[in-house]
């Protein structure tokens, strides 16, 4: 193992997403310390997060040891701890533990969660998805709601058991409302008796007057066609005004579902507002054009954390996996250009705290253009369901089969990890060739929202929980 070279800047890096990820590898060859920080010891492919929710992959399928993608690269260390702020001006961070560590550059690619506009409340009735351990819920309310199903004598309780509500139409909602009813569908009616799991009413809501609104109209109006096919009720130009236990509130009408799913909206992750930049709505920090913190060149934000619009497009960056991507190569190089020309930022005196810190060189037409960062659109994709997928690829757009397999072989080649290409791959053609999920595991014994038959009070002891079963088995 190679020892740091203490006389090397250290550059952080927090976040193992996309972004931060490619920054690490594009740093491998240069003359740095490379300290990547994560709370979680694991990449996460979020992209197919949606197939561990509805039982297509298990967890591991898409997640990465950190320490595993790095074991390689000398110059690489991984640290499992959560960062809780930043001193840009003291050029330091602080954990969770309360202990710090000093940087010579930042990398701050610490993601984003789901937004709620203002009503964190709804998220423990409609859990957003931005996680293994949020995927990991939604399955087991999924999951818990057939079960439940298959237990109800109450006509209408059955009928909210069978009702999933997923709000917000990008590409995340899409693909989840899809993937629902194709479980309800495809992989599930054969095995409940009492009820049929292909009348589960799957509820599409967005705000919007399309689905997918980062796409063309022809793919939204082709996403729209391929849900309605297949059974999924889509209400466009609607708005969520409520969500609690039992079911939410759209344009005044009451809805009752036990199943809520928020993939509506996201905000930047909190440690930006500790930088001390300008944010947007959203919390995005709003960078230079190349990436950096106004008045902070050694500090740069890129994936969903950062705000910027390209010079020459004049777009802005889309939150999505390959932006972030190029975004943490772009700075890399930035920083690898600079160390080897000698660049040094020296700490700021205490009364300029505010002030761009000075650059030590002997020469100052040594300090490398910087550019400004660009993002290259290799297209957009979405997949609706079995065989069903919407791509807007270098112009080119198209949908059906065609799109479905591209979706394939993008996502295959974008995963971490030779062993989770193969995996991935093989659930894959075994649930196409099956119409089975494999991965239909209830965790953590999440709790029953059953009506029980023998009246309102009946759950409130032993004995006559017993008597709610044997008047259920008497009628099955």
């Amino acid at each position: 193992m190679r020892k740091p070279n203490i006389d090397s800047p250290i550059v952080v890096v927090i976040g193992g997403g996309f972004g931060g990820v490619s920054a690490v590898r594009a740093l491998a060859k240069a003359p740095v310390n490379v300290v990547l920080i994560d709370k979680e010891n694991h990449h996460l492919f979020q992209p197919l997060l949606y197939q561990v929710a509805t039982s297509v992959l298990p967890n591991s399928n898409i997640a990465f040891p950190i320490r595993r993608i790095f074991r390689d690269q000398s110059n690489a260390y991984v640290f499992n701890e959560e960062v809780v702020s930043i001193d840009c001006a003291a050029r330091r961070l602080t954990f969770a533990n309360q202990r710090g560590a000093h940087f010579d550059y930042l990398i701050l690619a610490a993601g984003a969660s789901s937004s709620y506009f203002g009503n964190d409340q709804w998220a423990q009735f409609a859990p957003g998805m931005k996680s293994l351990d949020d995927a990991t819920v939604i399955r087991n309310k999924i999951l818990r709601a057939f079960e439940d199903a298959e237990a109800e004598t109450d006509a209408v309780a059955l009928q909210e058991h069978l009702t999933f509500i997923v709000v917000g139409g990008g590409a995340t909602g899409v693909e989840l409302a899809g993937a629902i009813k194709e479980l309800g569908v495809d992989s599930l009616s054969k095995d409940y008796r009492r009820f049929n799991s292909k009348n589960a009413r799957v509820i599409l809501i967005e705000a919007g007057d399309r689905l997918l609104p980062s796409m063309s109209e022809s793919s939204s109006h082709a996403s729209l066609k391929a849900l309605e096919k297949i059974g999924v009720e889509v209400r466009l130009n609607q708005s969520v005004t409520h969500v609690d236990a039992t079911g939410v509130v759209v344009q005044g009408e009451r809805i009752n579902a036990n199943t809520i799913v928020w993939s509506a909206g996201v905000k930047a992750s909190s440690l930006g507002a500790s930088l001390g930049a300008k944010l947007d709505r959203n919390g995005r920090v709003l960078v230079e054009p190349d990436c950096s913190v106004p008045g902070t060149p050694n500090v740069f934000v890129i994936g969903d954390m950062a705000s910027m619009k390209c010079a020459k497009s004049g777009h802005a960056v889309p939150g999505v996996a390959p932006a972030a991507m190029q975004m943490g190569q772009f700075v890399a190089h930035i920083i690898a250009r600079e160390v080897r020309a000698g660049v040094r930022y020296a700490m700021p005196t205490s009364n300029a705290a505010n002030t761009t810190p000075n650059v030590n060189v002997t020469n100052e037409a040594q300090i490398p253009e910087r550019g400004k960062f660009e993002y290259f659109d290799k297209g957009s994709m979405a997949t609706i369901g079995r065989a069903k997928a919407v791509a807007e690829v270098a112009g080119l757009k198209f949908h059906g089969l065609i799109a479905w397999l591209a979706w394939l072989f993008v996502h295959l080649i974008l995963l971490v990890g030779f062993n989770n290409r193969i995996l991935v791959f093989m659930s894959w053609g075994i649930s196409y060739l099956t119409f089975s999920k494999g991965s239909r595991i209830i965790s953590g014994n999440p709790p029953s929202r059953v009506v029980s038959p023998v009246g309102s009070d009946s759950g409130t002891s032993l004995d006559q929980r017993r008597k709610a079963v044997e008047v259920l088995l008497k009628r099955m």
